[in-house]
């Protein structure tokens, strides 16, 4: 006898953003919406948890009153068909922590770490998308076998919803624009 396990329904049908609204924030915890299909999402390395948070960290306290960083929550980059992300760090307007669902025109910048099993949605997929719906800044963390994290940073160019390649920074992030921040992630 072998026990066989059952997934949801739901789990194979396109969900719509009424659908997955109604959701307790548990049951969309760990997964992702793509083009209405359920991506779950593989629980995270305590690495990859803690340089989300010193980054977020570092943005949060960079950012001033106007903006606010801060990780693990959906970004709704589409209605139809439903397109949620979640990306590792979000910079958002600060004047819409209560708007639900986060939606791209409130969002300044994403940053995805990039873990084994998701190299290749963080690096071509999620680029696209997070252009395609307009958000300025795309940082992608990658985690180098030297134990120091590589910082590949994005630039949207609004003309063709495109990104361009910015700067890479290795461990210390220093940026000015459109804030000023100094982050050491070779602090692991």
């Amino acid at each position: 006898m072998t026990a066989e396990t059952v997934a949801p329904a739901w789990m194979h049908e396109q969900i719509t953003a009424e659908q997955y609204d109604s959701w307790s924030e548990e049951q969309c915890a760990g997964i992702e919406i793509v083009d209405g299909m359920v991506v779950v999402s593989p629980s995270a390395s305590k690495r990859h948890n803690r340089l989300a948070r010193i980054l977020a960290n570092a943005l949060d306290a960079a950012a001033g009153p106007d903006w606010n960083a801060d990780t693990d929550f959906d970004v709704r980059l589409q209605d139809v068909p439903l397109t949620n992300r979640r990306p590792d760090v979000v910079v958002y307007r600060a004047d819409t922590i209560d708007i639900t669902p986060t939606r791209p025109e409130h969002v300044l910048l994403v940053a995805e770490v990039v873990s084994p099993g998701s190299e290749t949605t963080d690096r071509i997929v999620k680029v696209d998308q997070y252009a395609k719906a307009g958000i300025a800044f795309y940082w992608r963390i990658e985690q180098a076998a030297t134990g120091v994290p590589l910082i590949y940073t994005y630039v949207l160019d609004p003309a063709t919803r495109s990104y361009r390649t910015g700067d890479m920074f290795t461990g210390v992030v220093k940026v000015s624009a459109p804030f000023s921040v100094e982050i050491d992630l070779d602090r692991l």
